[in-house]
């Protein structure tokens, strides 16, 4: 059952690196994700369903591409991780679907977005947003989800000694 809170809920956001986001969900892709997949890693990698195309799965339900090391989980795309995987476990939209639209809304340069968390997710900590969470964190996301940038700094796996080396 998916279930989204408003972002005003979540005091900060950090990837664990539990790898349930590549456990429970499918991930769709766009076009332009699969076609650079299917070249590096070939069309075999991924599904092709009733007008959307997927990464495939593995027997367990697990993303092709999860990468389990010492009970770390990370992305074996790394670099070319598709922009909905970036985006996990945030959904940011134009208009409120899940409810609590003055708790979700998001000035965005100007522009209002409405922003939910999944609370599959085991990195989300509850309570009053932090000021890095709002102003880092969450413009990082919006800047993702609108395309005006495709690195991630601040919406990614970090090590306890503050160096990044997943991109999850």
């Amino acid at each position: 059952m998916l279930n989204f809170v408003p972002w005003r809920h979540i005091a900060k956001w950090q990837c664990i690196g539990c790898g349930n986001c590549c456990k429970l969900y499918s991930v769709v892709l766009n076009f332009p994700e699969w076609l650079k997949i299917s070249q590096i890693f070939g069309a075999e990698k991924t599904v092709v369903g009733l007008n959307k195309l997927f990464i495939k799965r593995v027997d367990d339900g697990s993303c092709v591409f999860l990468c389990n090391l010492a009970g770390n989980y990370f992305c074996g795309l790394q670099n070319m991780k598709p922009v909905a995987c970036k985006l996990w476990p945030f959904k940011i939209l134009s208009e409120p679907k899940y409810g609590n639209p003055n708790q979700a809304l998001f000035n965005y340069r100007g522009k209002k977005l409405f922003i939910y968390a999944d609370t599959m997710c085991q990195g989300l900590r509850y309570g009053p947003p932090s000021w890095e969470f709002t102003s880092l964190v969450l413009q990082e996301f919006a800047d993702l989800a609108l395309g005006n940038c495709r690195v991630q700094r601040n919406t990614t796996r970090t090590l306890s000694n503050g160096v990044r080396r997943f991109n999850f």
